[in-house]
C-alpha cells in the first residue's frame, strides 16, 4: 500500500509538470491590494512573482505592483478593470459598497463572530456577487479572502463598545459607519493610507481594520488600545476583465483557477492565526515573529459587550443594508447568508 501512495503522488506529479508544459506563454499584469500589509507581502505578491511561475513550469509569469503605489486608494479598482485599463486586480470589497449594497452582503458588522461563520457566510454569498460582477462591471470574481479580524485601534483609553460613543472613528465602508452610528460614535470616512496622521493629528481619535493589517502600516505607533472584538473581516475580491479571461487559453485559464483557489483557501487558513498573531505584535506579546513589536494595552472581551455588538447589528446594520439593497438583494440574502448565520431580514 506504501508504495502505491508513492506511485499515486509521482504520477499526479508528472502529470501536473506536463499539463505545465503544455501550457502556452502568458504574461499577466496585476495590482494587488495595499502593499503595506501582509495579505500582499505574504500571500499575493509572492504567489504572482514565484508560485505561478513556477507551477507552471516559467510559462506564466506576472508582474505585481500594489494600488497604492500607482496612486490609487482602491475605490476605482474595479472600474479600471471594466474599462480594460487593468487587467487583474484585487480590493476590498467595503470599497465598493456605495457602489452597490450587494458588495457588504458577506460581512456586515457584527454577523461573524469567527474566521469559521465568515468563511460559511462568504461562500454562502459568493454566487450572488459573480453575477453582480459579471453583469454590472463585465469582470470575472477568482477569489474572494479576508483579512484578519477588524478590530478598533484608539488613542485613548476604552474598555468596550460603549466607550466608542462620542468618538470620532475611521470607518472604512458604508456598513461599518452604520455600526459605529448605533454606537453613538461618529464615523469618518478616510483613506487607510491616511489613518496613521489621522491618528496623529485628532482627526479620528479610533479606527476599524485587520489586527495585522494595523499592525504592518504601523498603527501602533500612534495608538494605545486595541480591542479584540472581530467586528467584521474586510474581504478582498481578485477579480480579471471578461475579454482578457476570454482570451486566455482554456488550459490558462483552468491553471490559474486552480492557482488561485489554492491562495484564497491558504489565506483564509491564514486569517486567524494572522489575528491572533497581530494582537501579539501590537502588544507587544511573545507569539510576535515581526520586527519591533509594539506596546498597545489590549481590551479584552466582555458578555455585555457581545450582546451590545449583535443588539446594533439587528437593530440598525441589517436594516440599513437592507434599505440600500432592495427587495430582491434581501430575498437571495435570506436565501443564501441569512441560513448560514441563522437570521431572516424582515
Amino acid at each position: 500500500m506504501k508504495y502505491l501512495s508513492v506511485y499515486a503522488a509521482m504520477m499526479a506529479t508528472c502529470a501536473s509538470y506536463a499539463a505545465a508544459q503544455d501550457l502556452p506563454e502568458t504574461k499577466l499584469n496585476v495590482v494587488g491590494s495595499w502593499g503595506m500589509v501582509s495579505m500582499y507581502t505574504d500571500y499575493t505578491k509572492p504567489f504572482f512573482e514565484t508560485t505561478i511561475p513556477d507551477a507552471s513550469g516559467g510559462k506564466v509569469t506576472a508582474e505585481i505592483k500594489p494600488f497604492n503605489e500607482l496612486g490609487l486608494d482602491g475605490s476605482e479598482i474595479i472600474r479600471l478593470v471594466s474599462a480594460g485599463t487593468l487587467q487583474f486586480a484585487e480590493t476590498p470589497m467595503g470599497y465598493m459598497i456605495g457602489d452597490n449594497a450587494i458588495n457588504g452582503g458577506n460581512d456586515l458588522p457584527g454577523l461573524a463572530p469567527d474566521i469559521e461563520t465568515a468563511k460559511a457566510i462568504s461562500d454562502a454569498w459568493l454566487p450572488t456577487l459573480e453575477k453582480l460582477y459579471a453583469d454590472s462591471y463585465g469582470v470575472k470574481v477568482l477569489g474572494v479572502y479576508p483579512y484578519s479580524a477588524q478590530v478598533v485601534y484608539c488613542n485613548a483609553p476604552i474598555s468596550g463598545l460603549a466607550d466608542l460613543k462620542g468618538k470620532k472613528i475611521r470607518a472604512s465602508g458604508a456598513a461599518i459607519g452604520d455600526f459605529v452610528s448605533a454606537l453613538g460614535g461618529a464615523p469618518v470616512s478616510m483613506s487607510f493610507g491616511e489613518v496613521v496622521q489621522g491618528l496623529q493629528k485628532g482627526v479620528v481619535d479610533c479606527a476599524i481594520t485587520g489586527s495585522m493589517s494595523g499592525f504592518g502600516a504601523k498603527w501602533h505607533e500612534v495608538s494605545t488600545h486595541i480591542y479584540e472584538l472581530p467586528i467584521a473581516w474586510s474581504p478582498v475580491v481578485q477579480v480579471v476583465g471578461m475579454d482578457t479571461w476570454n482570451g486566455f487559453d482554456d488550459s490558462v485559464q483552468e491553471f490559474l483557477t486552480d492557482q488561485i483557489n489554492q491562495l484564497s483557501d491558504d489565506i483564509w487558513a491564514g486569517a486567524a492565526s494572522e489575528t491572533a498573531e497581530g494582537f501579539a505584535c501590537n502588544t507587544g506579546g511573545a507569539a510576535c515573529t515581526k520586527d519591533a513589536p509594539g506596546s498597545m494595552t489590549l481590551v479584552a472581551v466582555s458578555e455585555s459587550d457581545i450582546a451590545l455588538r449583535d443588539k446594533v447589528l439587528r437593530e440598525s446594520v441589517l436594516s440599513n443594508w437592507a434599505a440600500q439593497c432592495g427587495a430582491d438583494c434581501v430575498t437571495a440574502w435570506n436565501a443564501s447568508v441569512g441560513q448560514v448565520a441563522g437570521i431572516n431580514i424582515e
